[in-house]
């Protein structure tokens, strides 16, 4: 199904389709993460790649929740953005020799993940509001709220360390 398929005809329509499309996403990431805790030669930002292996499936329990909420059938659809973000850190990742410009791309591969994964919550919170669903807006921005807490902790390691280092 596109994005703007012919079985999309109502908000709710939009809503579940884009519910399986960030549930995809993150089932996803929670197989890209592993190898990116493997990757990263930081301690930091090892741990940090390891919470939010935890948080994801976190993430993940929490939109399944959301489906359960809105009474309608987990499931995924495929989402060509989230792999072509994953796809693009994979590639970045494999071709950089120097530990310290490594950590650099995994921090702006993770960051491109968690903005495109905040893109998504803030549109299916706003949604749901929208459709009178706070129950599900609820849950869906305690995921937002960890994603934007995420991105935040990259940058200050990248900032504060890891992009210094990279640069020298």
């Amino acid at each position: 199904m596109g994005f703007f398929s012919k079985d999309i005809k109502t908000l709710d329509d939009l809503f579940v389709h884009t519910l399986r499309d960030i549930y995809y996403a993150e089932k996803q990431i929670e197989k890209a993460l592993p190898k990116m805790i493997d990757k990263a030669t930081d301690p930091q930002l090892k741990a940090g790649f390891e919470k939010h292996l935890d948080q994801t499936k976190g993430h993940i329990e929490r939109v399944k929740q959301v489906f359960e909420l809105h009474g309608v059938k987990a499931k995924q659809i495929n989402c060509p953005a989230i792999d072509g973000i994953l796809e693009e850190a994979d590639d970045v990742s494999g071709d950089v020799d120097d530990k310290e410009v490594l950590d650099a791309a995994l921090i702006a591969s993770a960051q491109a993940v968690e903005h495109y994964e905040m893109t998504r919550y803030g549109t299916l919170i706003a949604w749901a509001k929208q459709l009178g669903r706070s129950d599900c807006a609820n849950v869906l921005a305690k995921n937002l709220k960890e994603e934007q807490a995420t991105d935040r902790k990259l940058t200050e390691m990248a900032e504060s360390k890891i992009n210094l280092q990279a640069a020298e």
